[in-house]
């Protein structure tokens, strides 16, 4: 039942601005800055995964607090002017504090398609005038740290690319 009630009330808070949307752009960004932390935490529902639903909820809720203890406490004005709140982007901190857990916990593969999707969510902010490019880079930043501090992969392996000196090659790392 907590499950549920956690899951109507982060919908129920972040869909309450969808009247005021301008633009379909500002929409999808709206709707998928949901979509992926949702889809995130549907996957460790779906693979019984009691440890990754653990850190989904220590990584999305640090992510949320920082982001809102910094939103009150900078004050900075929205491109719009419409209030004092625009740093840092709280929808792309969401986005990728969703992508970074995919990516930390089931691997890189898995993430590509939420970091593209992270990455469209920070681009409708800044298209939308709700935010400046800063914003949305500080959004990333926070979303990313609050899911790779608490992350680990699941069952003990990850896979990522690595890049190093014109090099190129895969990353295996494992806890024994």
């Amino acid at each position: 039942m907590f499950r549920l009630t956690l899951i109507s009330l982060v919908l129920s808070c972040c869909l309450s601005n969808q009247a005021r949307a301008a633009s379909d752009i500002e929409v999808a960004g709206d709707w998928i800055q949901i979509l992926i932390p949702s889809i995130a935490y549907s996957t460790t529902l779906y693979l019984d995964d009691e440890e990754g639903e653990k850190q989904m909820y220590q990584s999305f809720f640090t992510n949320t607090g920082i982001t809102f203890a910094l939103k009150f406490t900078v004050g900075r004005e929205r491109p719009d002017g419409s209030n004092n709140r625009s740093f840092p982007s709280g929808h792309t901190s969401a986005a990728f504090q969703g992508a970074s857990f995919i990516h930390a916990r089931y691997g890189w593969e898995y993430a590509i398609p939420a970091y593209i999707g992270a990455s469209f969510v920070g681009y409708s902010r800044v298209y939308a005038n709700k935010h400046f490019t800063s914003d949305v880079l500080a959004g990333a930043v926070i979303g990313t740290i609050s899911s790779f501090y608490f992350a680990t992969p699941y069952k003990g392996v990850s896979i990522s690319p690595t890049a190093n000196n014109g090099q190129y090659g895969l990353q295996v790392n494992t806890t024994w």
